[in-house]
C-alpha cells in the first residue's frame, strides 16, 4: 500500500517558489536542470513485458482501493498506478524531487507547506491533477473509512486547502522538518474516483490516478497486469526517464513454493526473489540453467538488513512480564538452524536495524547518553548499560545454558513447573498459539516448540491462508507470529505508526505487537524531530537499545544479497546497480526487454 517511497525526508528551507527539490539534511545530488537519475538509461526503449512474483503472501485480491482496511488488493498497485506531489530515488535516502509538484514553499516557521501542480499532470480519464484532488485525496485517507493507520501518519496535519486550481497548502499542528515530505509523499487520486460512493465501497471501481500504468483487465482474481500508458503524462520529466520501460508488469501468484518455482522454470515468469535458503541451495539446477537461459544471481545487497523475528502480543496478560519474553527467546537456536537448514547463508539479526548505521552497540556515547539522561524516568535501567546481544549458543554457550537461564527468569516471573506443564500461581498452563500463513515456516517454528516444551510451555500452530491471516492481524487477534520488517536508512514519521501508544490501540495498524511504552514514544519523537543526520543516527541507536530491552520480539535472520531466479535473455539491465533498492522495484522500474522480448 505504502509503495511511494515513504521514507524520505526533506526540511525547511527559505521559501520561495521554483525549489526541484528538497532534502532532510541538505543532501542534494541533482540541480534543477538535471535529466535523468544516474541509474537509469535515458535511452532505454518501451516494450515487451516482465512477470514477476509478489513478495507478499496473498493467495488472490478483492478491490482495487489499496487505502481500505478491509480485503486485499493487487500487488504493485501503489507504485504503477498511484502518484504523489513528490517522489524519491534510490540513491539519496532522505531526499525528494517534484513529482506531481513542480515546486514547494516551505513556510519561515515550519508550520505549512505549499505546492504547486505541473499544469501537464493529468489522471488516466484525461482530467487534469488540481488542488482540489489533492485535498480530497487527504480527507478520504484521513476518514474513518480508510484504513486507520493514515489518521496516525497525518495526525499532525491541521488543514489542508486549496489556494487555487494548482496551489494547495498544508497546514501543521507543529514545526517538523519531516512533515513535508509525509505530505509530499501521499498518494493522489482523483475525486471523480468511485463516483461519490462513500470511501470503503469503492472496491471495484478502476482507480482514476496518475501513474504510469493502467491496469489491464479490470477483473478480481489472483494475477494482475499493468498496461504501460502511451500517454502517460510524465514520461519526459527527468524523475521518470528511462524507467517503467516495460509496456505489461505481471504479478502472477502461486498457492504454493513448489508451484511457484516450477512456473519460474517452465517460463511463466521471468523473475522471482528467492527467500529461501533451502530452495536457493538445492533446487536452482537443471537443463534451463545449464543452458544459461534461466539463471541463479546474489545481486548485491548495501540496504540496511531487514528486521525478521518473532513478535510477541502484548495485549495478552501470558507476555506482560519482559522476564517471560525474554526467556522465551533463550529458547530460540539460530546456531543450530543456520547450520542445518539455511546452509549458512543467513546472519542472525542484532537489534531491530541489523547491519546499519541506526544498529547500537557496546555502551552509549555521550550523545545518547545526553538524550537518555532527561527520559531516565521513562526508560529500563539496562537500557543503560551495554547494548543487547542476541543470544547465541555458540560455544562456549549452549542451548541448555540458555534454557537453564530461561527456567529463572520464567521462576522470577510466577511460572513454575508442575504436574507436567509450566503453570502460574492460578495452576494455568503456559500455551502458546503462533500464527502462521506459510506453512514452509513449520520446519523452521518447530525447533522452538521443541525447545519450549523442556521448559513446560506448550507451543502449537495456526495456519491459515494470507486473506484469514490479515484479518487477524488487523483486529489484533492472535499470540505470536512473525513479521519481516524491511530496512530503512531514513526512518522517520511511520515508526510513529510502527511504535506509537496511539497505534497500539488503531486496529489495522503497524504497531501489531502492542508496544504503548512513553519512552519509546519519547525516543520517536526525537527521530521524527531530527534536523541533522547525526541527530538522527543518535536518535535511532537509542531506539535500538529501548525496543532490544523491551524484548518485544525473538530476532530471528536476515540474508545479504538479493537472491534472484531470473530470465536473463529476456532483459537488459542498466550499467549501474543504485545503492539503496528493492530487486523487484528495480528490476520492474529500470529493466527493459531485449529483442527476445518483443
Amino acid at each position: 500500500m505504502r509503495f511511494l517511497w515513504l521514507c524520505l525526508a526533506f526540511a525547511a528551507s527559505a521559501p520561495a517558489w521554483g525549489a526541484h527539490a528538497y532534502a532532510q539534511f541538505g543532501d542534494i545530488k541533482y540541480g534543477p536542470d538535471f535529466s535523468h537519475f544516474s541509474y537509469v538509461n535515458p535511452d532505454a526503449p518501451k516494450g515487451g513485458e516482465i512477470r514477476m512474483v509478489p513478495p507478499t503472501r496473498p493467495t488472490n485480491f478483492d478491490k482495487f482501493n489499496p487505502f481500505t482496511l478491509k480485503g486485499t488488493a493487487p500487488y504493485g498497485i501503489g507504485g504503477l498506478l498511484f502518484e504523489s506531489l513528490l517522489t524519491g530515488n534510490m540513491e539519496e535516502p532522505t531526499t525528494a524531487y517534484g513529482l506531481l509538484a513542480e515546486d514547494v514553499e516551505v513556510a519561515p516557521d515550519k508550520l505549512s507547506a505549499t505546492f504547486r501542480i505541473r499544469p501537464e499532470a493529468r489522471f488516466h480519464d484525461g482530467s487534469p491533477v488540481q488542488a482540489a484532488d489533492v485535498v480530497h485525496s487527504y480527507e478520504m485517507l484521513v476518514g474513518k473509512l480508510a484504513a486507520p493507520q493514515f489518521r496516525v501518519i497525518y495526525a499532525e496535519v491541521k488543514r489542508v486547502r486549496a489556494l487555487s486550481e494548482r496551489v494547495v497548502r498544508f497546514e501543521f499542528a507543529r514545526p517538523n522538518p519531516e512533515l513535508p515530505l509525509v505530505v509530499g509523499s501521499m498518494a493522489v487520486f482523483s475525486r471523480q474516483w468511485g463516483g461519490g460512493k462513500p470511501f470503503d465501497q469503492i472496491t471495484t471501481d478502476v482507480p482514476i490516478a496518475s501513474g504510469p500504468y493502467r491496469i489491464a483487465n479490470p477483473r478480481l482474481g489472483r494475477d494482475i497486469t499493468y498496461q504501460r500508458d502511451p500517454n502517460y503524462w510524465g514520461k519526459d520529466l527527468a524523475v521518470r526517464r528511462g524507467q517503467f520501460n516495460f509496456d505489461r508488469v505481471t504479478y502472477k501468484i502461486y498457492l504454493d513454493e513448489t508451484a511457484r518455482f516450477e512456473g519460474l522454470k517452465a517460463g511463466e515468469i521471468d523473475f522471482m526473489r528467492e527467500f529461501t535458503s533451502r530452495n536457493w541451495a538445492r533446487q536452482y539446477y537443471g537443463p534451463q540453467f545449464d543452458r544459461g537461459d534461466l539463471v541463479k544471481r546474489a545481486f548485491e545487497n548495501r540496504n540496511p538488513g531487514d528486521f525478521q523475528g518473532f513478535v510477541f502480543n502484548l495485549r495478552k496478560d501470558k507476555f506482560k512480564d519482559v522476564r517471560v519474553r525474554q526467556a522465551i527467546g533463550l529458547a530460540y537456536d539460530f546456531e543450530w538452524l543456520n547450520r542445518q537448514m539455511f546452509y549458512n547463508l543467513y546472519q542472525r539479526v542484532q537489534g531491530w536495524f541489523p547491519n546499519s548505521e541506526f544498529h547500537a552497540e557496546g555502551l552509549p556515547g555521550p550523545d545518547e547518553l545526553a538524550l537518555m539522561e532527561p527520559l531516565r524516568s521513562k526508560l529500563r535501567p539496562e537500557v543503560f548499560g551495554p547494548a543487547l546481544v542476541s543470544p547465541s549458543t555458540a560455544p562456549p554457550g549452549s542451548l541448555r545454558e540458555n534454557l537453564r537461564q530461561a527456567q529463572r527468569l520464567l521462576a522470577e516471573a510466577g511460572w513454575t513447573y508442575r504436574d507436567g506443564a509450566l503453570r502460574n500461581a492460578k495452576g494455568e498452563p503456559f500455551t502458546i498459539e503462533l500464527l502462521n500463513d506459510q506453512p514452509g515456516l513449520i520446519r523452521v517454528i518447530t525447533p522452538l516448540q521443541g525447545s519450549l516444551r523442556k521448559l513446560g510451555i506448550e507451543m502449537s500452530f495456526r495456519t491459515v491462508d494470507f486473506s484469514l491471516s490479515q484479518q487477524r492481524m488487523d483486529s489484533f487477534d492472535f499470540e505470536m507470529t512473525t513479521i519481516r520488517l524491511p530496512g530503512t536508512s531514513a526512518p522517520g514519521g511511520e515508526l510513529i505508526e510502527r511504535f506509537g501508544s496511539e497505534a497500539a490501540k488503531t486496529n489495522g495498524s503497524s504497531n501489531i505487537w502492542g508496544i504503548a511504552d512513553p519512552g519509546v514514544d519519547a525516543i520517536v519523537a526525537k527521530v521524527v524531530a531530527a534536523t541533522t543526520r547525526p541527530e538522527l543516527t543518535t536518535a535511532m541507536r537509542v531506539l535500538d537499545r529501548v525496543l532490544s530491552h523491551g524484548h518485544y520480539s525473538i530476532p530471528q535472520y536476515f540474508g545479504g544479497p538479493f537472491l534472484i531466479g531470473y530470465w536473463p535473455k529476456r532483459f537488459v539491465l542498466p550499467d549501474t546497480i543504485p545503492p539503496y533498492y528493492d530487486a523487484g522495484t528495480w528490476a520492474a522500474s529500470t529493466w527493459w526487454a531485449s529483442d527476445l522480448n518483443k
